[in-house]
């Protein structure tokens, strides 16, 4: 009788650990509401100083976090320098001379281990980082689920494997997109943060040349900075969305429908395909838009998160622990 009964306590401790431990691999915004309560005032505090030097670095951090969700999961793999044997992610096609923002997050991490020290992920960092550059630019806000922890290892293949390239087309976006678990309402969505930023002249130098869904007077304004032959102004300017450049609102939408999207990628939403409903639905209501960005935003910031004792807690964010 006895060992029956301790039999069934012993059931009963491991049904409570396997549920705490679940729970505890479960993204919660109040993960830190106890270990780093200031946590958000840091964040929020260091970010509207970055965009006081520089509006554009709200969209610079947005997409920094994108480019970290889409390799290996929001693990801040992203971040690691090359040093010794160790290749990280940062020399990727895709992010090289390109991605920006790594010294706002090793500001925000400076400040934040100052109050909480050893606590908090680069990872979760960057989640709030790209938040809050949304958020002050004019964009919506939301609660981000924290509890993420920071990689070992970071992969170069997959950087330049599954981060989406400016020339795909909308089939291959889709597939990139529903290899992460997101829908094409989510593609659509993810694509609108393209109302803030800037890309390079070799990202739509292809399709304001050869392009045949463009407006042509936007066409010849974009040529003006964007030569026809590389590697001549690869690196030049251009403002994703020509009217409101660093505010975060639906003219992106906007844009499309009337072929001004400034990359391949953008324009492919609305070119006859799946996505130009939805499109116009932005278009009409940016209610709808801020709300499907939002939800896309929570569902890409939980691919393949680390939690519990996997990872570790980055002391710098640009090498793993020693």
């Amino acid at each position: 009788m006895a060992s029956s009964s301790s039999c069934r306590a012993w059931h009963c401790l491991l049904a409570l650990f396997l549920l705490s431990s679940s729970a505890y691999s479960q993204l919660s915004p109040s993960f830190y509401a106890k270990s780093c309560p200031t946590l958000q005032l840091i964040v929020r505090a260091t970010m509207i100083k970055a965009l006081l030097a520089e509006r554009r670095m709200g969209a610079s951090l947005l997409r920094l976090h994108f480019h970290d969700c889409f390799v290996q999961g929001c693990d801040g793999s992203i971040l690691l320098d090359d040093v010794g044997s160790f290749v990280g992610e940062k020399t990727a096609f895709p992010n090289v001379d390109s991605v920006r923002g790594y010294e706002v997050i090793d500001e925000i991490k400076k400040n934040v281990e100052l109050l909480c020290p050893g606590i908090v992920s680069c990872a979760d960092i960057a989640a709030l980082a790209a938040r809050d550059g949304t958020f002050l630019l004019g964009g919506p806000s939301w609660s981000v689920p924290l509890g993420r922890r920071d990689s070992t290892t970071a992969s170069l293949t997959e950087a330049n494997s599954d981060l989406p390239a400016p020339s795909l087309s909308l089939n291959l976006l889709i597939k990139a997109f529903d290899k992460k678990q997101l829908s094409p309402q989510d593609l659509t969505a993810l694509s609108g943060a393209h109302t803030i930023g800037f890309s390079q002249c070799l990202n739509f130098r292809d399709h304001i040349y050869n392009g045949t869904n463009i407006d042509p007077a936007f066409a010849t304004l974009r040529k003006r900075t964007c030569p026809a032959q590389g590697p001549n102004g690869d690196k030049n300017l251009a403002p994703f969305d020509v009217q409101t450049q660093l505010l975060f609102d639906n003219a992106y939408y906007r844009n499309l429908v009337a072929k001004r999207g400034l990359l391949n990628s953008d324009q492919v939403l609305f070119n006859g395909g799946s996505q130009d409903a939805l499109v116009r639905q932005y278009v009409a209501n940016p209610a709808l838009f801020a709300s499907d960005f939002v939800t896309a935003m929570i569902k890409m910031g939980n691919i393949n998160p680390l939690t519990g004792t996997a990872g570790q807690i980055r002391r710098n964010c640009r090498v793993v622990n020693s």
